[in-house]
């Protein structure tokens, strides 16, 4: 009896977060026939590659035992820097990989007051989110900057083509979302460099004595994390026509519920990236349900927090 609740507890932890994503999507499907449609779907593995991207990058952070509340932040203010250069004439191709080259810095500028600074990763990127909003009010003047699809804005068919493109019959986003996977999943599980983030996160100093770089570690996480957080600026640039003073506001708590749903421990050293993409589906499959059934926003939220509520008390018994 006790090997089978042994096997049961071992299941419902490697399978769990599955089992959740099909079960809502079973409820969800059964209540609403209109989350059953194809376009529905396609609709909501587009969206998702949005979060998909930041939850990515928080991945690898969450790994090294940090967290980075400043990816909306730096969505925001990348997305504001693309279009105010696309509009004041600068080559679209030009200004995306200024973009994310400025989504990358910022990212950077994080892991230096963690390593350099020695500041707290909470207390660090809640510094950066604060400061990287403000500017952002400040460059946008609290206006939105809209109409980029404009014709006499150089190659604009290039971004519109980024965020809401296809490539035979796969819209672009989710083609990109598949590759950034790819590239994540490799990183994270036949490299040295993964192995070393694990290591960071497990015991950074029996990492330190095996001749690892903490600060390059946490160095490049959080640089990747910024750059995630640029990459996904432009998806939702491209998407909406449009930057706006509060884009991105709130991402960084679906990317990390995404992260702790996935099964990734927020003490860090354990988790999978493949977990993560779990987590990713079952926030989107939550987001879009509450929506099509018709549930306010607030209420969303709510759910959200339970959600990571729930997912963090079952790390703890792990």
């Amino acid at each position: 009896m006790k090997m089978e609740k042994r096997s049961v507890a071992n299941i419902l932890q490697e399978y769990g977060a599955l089992i959740a994503l099909v079960f809502l999507i079973v409820v969800i499907g059964a209540i609403s026939p209109e989350f059953r449609t194809v376009n529905n779907f396609l609709s909501l593995i587009r969206q998702s590659s949005i979060n998909g991207f930041i939850a990515f990058g928080m991945t690898m952070v969450i790994l090294t035992g940090g967290i980075d509340l400043s990816v909306g932040s730096t969505l925001a203010l990348s997305a504001a820097l693309c279009a105010g250069m696309i509009t004041k004439g600068i080559p679209v191709p030009v200004a995306m990989l200024v973009t994310l080259a400025v989504g990358l810095g910022l990212g950077m500028l994080s892991g230096v007051l963690i390593t350099k600074g020695r500041l707290q990763p909470f207390i660090a990127t809640l510094i950066t989110m604060t400061v990287y909003r403000g500017m952002t009010m400040i460059y946008m003047n609290g206006r939105p900057i809209s109409n980029l699809s404009k014709e006499e804005y150089a190659m604009s068919n290039v971004l519109v083509f980024f965020g809401k493109g296809s490539i035979l019959g796969i819209p672009v986003p989710v083609i990109l979302f598949i590759i950034v996977f790819v590239f994540f999943f490799l990183l994270l599980n036949k490299t040295a460099l993964g192995r070393k983030i694990y290591a960071v996160g497990s015991n950074a100093e029996c990492a330190k004595l095996a001749g690892i770089s903490i600060i390059k570690i946490k160095m490049f996480v959080y640089s990747i994390s910024g750059l995630m957080a640029g990459l996904s600026g432009l998806v939702l640039l491209s998407r909406l026509n449009s930057a706006q003073p509060t884009l991105g506001s709130g991402y960084e708590l679906d990317a990390i519920a995404s992260v702790a749903l996935g099964g990734t421990s927020m003490n860090g050293g354990r988790g999978k990236i493949t977990g993560t993409l779990i987590g990713i589906l079952i926030i989107a499959v939550l987001n879009n349900g509450l929506n099509i059934l018709g549930v306010s926003s607030y209420y969303q939220d709510v759910v959200k927090g339970i959600v990571i509520l729930i997912a963090v008390l079952s790390d703890k018994n792990r």
